[in-house]
């Protein structure tokens, strides 16, 4: 075997560890813990602490009534939930829609800028032990507020990450579908995360942190739920993760939408990833370095390079005259076809909709690439979004 064919496999195996065997050995590696570990912490009786839901929102006035109809819904002690809604720079009719409702505390400042500096801003007038971030628009199950406070009943859970959920209707087109199917997978990862260790990371939609914990993040910070969650983990706490506390929200509208909020992400990953070097340390917290390794870091910055080496070594072994080879260059070219295919009925809305992953899988791997070249060439970025519309519910 030659150095080429080497590097070949070398490569391949990469690239499956990241997307089907990391989540094999986390299968195993919770399968062994359950036999070992402890009953399941129970929270002494009436712990419910205080708490605070901290609403970041520009310009969401369309869902803000559906949004605040759903945080009343919420089932936890009168007196013992305290809502904010901080809506700095927002020039729509978000301001007179919540002063509506007294019971909300309303944070207003004409200057945008952005979301980590509104959080930052937020956390200054929160006076509860738990405080809980959530999206304008996504919706929370009624039992969300008190399936996450029960883990910090443990001392050692410093966060508490929610599961976010896609609304998926029974037809879809590639941007519905792609992002549900992928965070049906992401979830499945981080349950198993934080059966193993912890999770890695938190999304936005639905995040608790012990209020103590939290530090104010740069306001060029673009993700923000992310870098918190992971300065608390890198601190020695757990991340935990609440598949009964659940944030739906809608897809973006179309592919086009879907691939904007992806770039901006990917953008956001390198930005976390060159932050986090200063504060994760193989030594304090060997599991999460690995954990991170593995889910992000290989996923985030090492695969997108590495499936187009494969494409390129593959020709190059074919052309050198092995039938193996030959074998495994037609069906990554038949993979390719069919996210060609996905890409011709991208705004076709179809219920085979794993039809789309092909495509949605490349247009993620395009996004990392493109959010590359965005951090890299992005002499002053900021923490400010540019929102992706979404489709209807």
């Amino acid at each position: 075997m030659n150095r080429s064919e080497i590097l070949f496999w070398v490569c391949t195996g990469i690239v499956f560890y990241s997307f089907l065997g990391y989540g094999l050995l986390l299968l195993i590696w919770a399968g062994i813990k359950q036999l070992f570990r402890p009953a399941d912490l129970v929270p002494a009786e009436g712990f419910e602490p205080a708490v605070t839901l901290v609403i970041p929102c520009y310009n969401e006035a369309a869902v803000l009534e559906e949004k605040i109809a759903n945080c009343r819904s919420l089932q936890y002690p009168a007196g013992k939930l305290t809502l904010i809604f901080i809506t700095d720079g927002s020039t729509d009719e978000s301001v007179p829609i919540i002063e509506k409702y007294p019971e909300i505390l309303l944070l207003h400042l004409p200057e945008r800028k952005g979301k980590t500096a509104a959080e930052n801003r937020a956390m200054t007038f929160v006076q509860t032990p738990i405080v809980i971030f959530s999206d304008a628009n996504a919706l929370l199950n009624p039992e969300a507020i008190r399936q996450m406070v029960i883990h910090f009943a443990d001392e050692g859970t410093g966060c508490v990450a929610g599961e976010k959920k896609i609304a998926v209707q029974r037809t879809a087109n590639a941007g519905t579908a792609g992002e549900g199917i992928y965070w049906r997978y992401e979830s499945w990862l981080k349950k198993l995360d934080s059966q193993c260790n912890s999770a890695v990371g938190a999304a936005g939609e639905l995040v608790a942190f012990r209020t103590a914990l939290y530090r104010p993040l740069p306001e060029d910070t673009l993700l923000d739920d992310f870098m918190q969650s992971m300065q608390i983990a890198a601190a020695g706490y757990r991340i935990a993760y609440e598949p009964k506390a659940c944030a739906t929200e809608k897809a973006s509208a179309n592919v086009r939408e879907e691939l904007k909020r992806k770039i901006r992400i990917a953008t956001g990953s390198w930005q976390a990833m060159k932050r986090l070097r200063s504060i994760l340390h193989w030594q304090k917290t060997p599991a999460l370095c690995f954990q991170y390794f593995s889910h992000r870091i290989l996923r985030w910055a090492v695969t997108p390079f590495l499936l187009i080496v494969l494409v390129l070594l593959n020709l190059f072994l074919w052309i050198e005259g092995s039938l193996l080879y030959e074998l495994l260059f037609y069906l990554q070219v038949c993979f390719y076809l069919a996210a060609w295919m996905g890409y011709l009925l991208r705004n076709r809305k179809l219920s085979l909709q794993w039809i789309f992953v092909p495509y949605y899988f490349c247009v993620m791997h395009y996004a990392v690439l493109a959010g590359w070249i965005q951090y890299k060439t992005q002499r002053n970025p900021n923490g400010i979004w540019e929102k992706a519309s979404r489709s209807e519910r």
